[in-house]
Order: C-alpha cells, then sequence, then structure tokens
C-alpha cells in the first residue's frame, strides 16, 4: 500500500509541475487588429479571436487543478510517509515547483502536452460556462505590468523561454541595446580598410584585384589613408568595360562626396546622419581627424535588427577578422620589447 502511495504521490508531483509550465501562447496580432478582420468573415480571425478571449478561463481552469494537485500532493504524501514529513514535502512542492517548471526541457515538455490538450480545454470551457464561472471567482485578476528600466525588459526577454523565437529574442535585445553602441563598436577597422590612389588606372589588373578583395566600397586616398579625397564603389566598377574605358583613373570614376563621423557618436546619431545625407559610407575619424575606420549604413541595420544584412559586392563576412589578420607582425622587429 505504502509503495503505491509513493508512486502515486511522485506522478502527481510530475503532474503539478508539468501543469505550472504550462504556457497557452498568444496570438501576435492585436485584438484590435482581430476584431477587425472577424467583421470582414475572416474564418481564422474569428477562430483565433475565440481562443484568445477564452484563454483568461484556462488559465483560471489552470489555477484550479494547480490546487487540486496540491492537495492530492499533501494527502498522499501523508500515506506514502507520516504526517510530519508529507507536510514538509508539500510545503517543498508548493514552494518549488513554479522553479522547476521554468527549467527549458520542462517548458518543452509541458508546451507539447499543452498543444495537445488544448481543443479540449477550449471546447470544455465553452460547453460549461457555469462551471468557469465559478472557477473565475478563484483568479484574480492580473495586474498590469510596468518595467522600471530597461534592463528588466531585457531580463524578461532573455527569460521569455518559449514564447518568443530565437530569432525574434535577438533582434529585441539588439533593439534595446542599440542606444548604446557607439560607432568604433561596429565599424570596419583601419586596418581592413583596402585602398586606391586617385590616378591608378582601373585596368583589367586592377579591376580583377578589387573585386578578389571582395570589398564594395573602396576609399580613393591623395597620399595616405588620413587624407581620402573620394569613394569607389563596386557596382559602378561593372559599368567600367572594354576599350578605352579601360584608361579611366580611379580620380574620374569616384564619388567625390566624401562624410566623416567621430567614432565616440553613437550609433542613433549615425543612423540619423545617413538618412539626412542620404548617403551609404561614412568615413571615421579621432579627434586628431585622423582615419580609424569607415562605417557603413549596414553596419547600423545589422546592430539595430540583431543580424547581419548581406550586401551582394562584399565578399568577407567579418571584417574585424581581415583586420586582425593583416595586423600580423605590426611593429614587431626582431628584438622588439612591449613596456
Amino acid at each position: 500500500m505504502q509503495a503505491v502511495a509513493i508512486i502515486l504521490h511522485l506522478t502527481a508531483v510530475i503532474s503539478l509541475i508539468l501543469v505550472v509550465g504550462m504556457r497557452p501562447v498568444r496570438t501576435r496580432i492585436s485584438l484590435f487588429e482581430l476584431n477587425r478582420r472577424a467583421k470582414e468573415e475572416d474564418k481564422e480571425a474569428q477562430a483565433t479571436l475565440r481562443r484568445e478571449q477564452l484563454l483568461g478561463d484556462v488559465y483560471s481552469l489552470q489555477r484550479v487543478v494547480v490546487a487540486l494537485l496540491l492537495v492530492i500532493i499533501s494527502l498522499l504524501g501523508v500515506l506514502a510517509y507520516d504526517w510530519v514529513l508529507g507536510v514538509i514535502i508539500a510545503l517543498l512542492v508548493a514552494l518549488e515547483s513554479g522553479v522547476v517548471a521554468r527549467a527549458k526541457f520542462v517548458q518543452r515538455q509541458s508546451a507539447k502536452i499543452y498543444e495537445k490538450i488544448e481543443l479540449t480545454i477550449l471546447h470544455f470551457v465553452e460547453k460549461y460556462p457555469s462551471i468557469v464561472m465559478l472557477m473565475r471567482t478563484v483568479s484574480p485578476d492580473v495586474e498590469d505590468a510596468t518595467l522600471s528600466s530597461k534592463e528588466e525588459l531585457r531580463h524578461l526577454v532573455a527569460e521569455s523561454g518559449t514564447l518568443l523565437t530565437d530569432s525574434e529574442r535577438t533582434s529585441i535585445l539588439a533593439m534595446l541595446s542599440f542606444s548604446g553602441h557607439t560607432v568604433k563598436d561596429v565599424m570596419t577597422p583601419r586596418a581592413a580598410i583596402e585602398t586606391i590612389t586617385p590616378k591608378e588606372v582601373l585596368g583589367p589588373v586592377v579591376l580583377n584585384d578589387l573585386h578578389k578583395k571582395g570589398h564594395s566600397r573602396i576609399p580613393v586616398i591623395d597620399g595616405d589613408i588620413n587624407h581620402v579625397v573620394g569613394i569607389l564603389y563596386a557596382q559602378d566598377l561593372l559599368t567600367i568595360e572594354g576599350g578605352k574605358r579601360y584608361a579611366r583613373t580611379a580620380e574620374k570614376a569616384m564619388d567625390k562626396k566624401v562624410f566623416y563621423i567621430k567614432e565616440t557618436q553613437t550609433l542613433a546619431d549615425a543612423l540619423a546622419a545617413f538618412l539626412s545625407v542620404k548617403h551609404h559610407l561614412f568615413i571615421v575619424v579621432n579627434e586628431l581627424r585622423e582615419t580609424v575606420g569607415l562605417l557603413s549604413l549596414e553596419d547600423v541595420i545589422e546592430t539595430l535588427i540583431g543580424h547581419q544584412v548581406v550586401d551582394e559586392f562584399d565578399v568577407h563576412d567579418n571584417l574585424h577578422v581581415v583586420a586582425e589578420r593583416k595586423s600580423k607582425g605590426n611593429n614587431e622587429p626582431a628584438g622588439h620589447v612591449d613596456v
């Protein structure tokens, strides 16, 4: 008899944890939009709207089931052990079941079970409204959630479990972090920048070399990289073909508009500047107006949305890796000493 009680007790504890871990997934469509679509005889919207309206009662039912399971666990604990140990175990289960239920493995299992039984639960709620009405009295109204800081919102997003997909979580966290980034954080570093001189002839060899380097924008410099006089764009180089056009120099093919931005400015400032001047590339300078990097509109957007924007003219996925590779051996003569 005791062995049966122990088995039933463990079964009830596992059932409680799974029930506590169930989180019905709410639709991402607003109630306003669902109502609008439902009025236009959209069957799918009508079904979704009805489900959303019933989810409050589903949560009430969940609370009732949790309460019943706690009572059952207490009774079975007394039968399986002595009453003191049974009561202590029941208290521990009541206090810690929520913590265990938040584990990712448990949430996945709870989600699978709920997905299978959701239609049955919704049918029960619809079929027995009088019973559900009684259950509502044990379900307190949910208060509007208030946030005290951006850090709290980041924590809630990171701990959202199965409510958000990995892609959605990444995008939201990227947007929350966007305002804290500076130009220096995301720019293409100076060591990864390929340049060309104004008088260089854009013949087949040069064009082929630029294509192999895989950059979509090449600064044109007068003397050194601290004197950028123009920008060559890969898509413009595609129009240079055959005959005398091969005699064109970088000076004639380049865009003479050069825009500069300080490395300490925020990405919000950079985005506003890109939209204002309607340009895709800024030369990044330090307080001495020395060139320290390049910033493209794609760099800013990638940081904002949390994933890479593919440029068909770019070959390198990570120019910081390129910079590290090119910098190997810099200032390392034989017998050098770092202080």
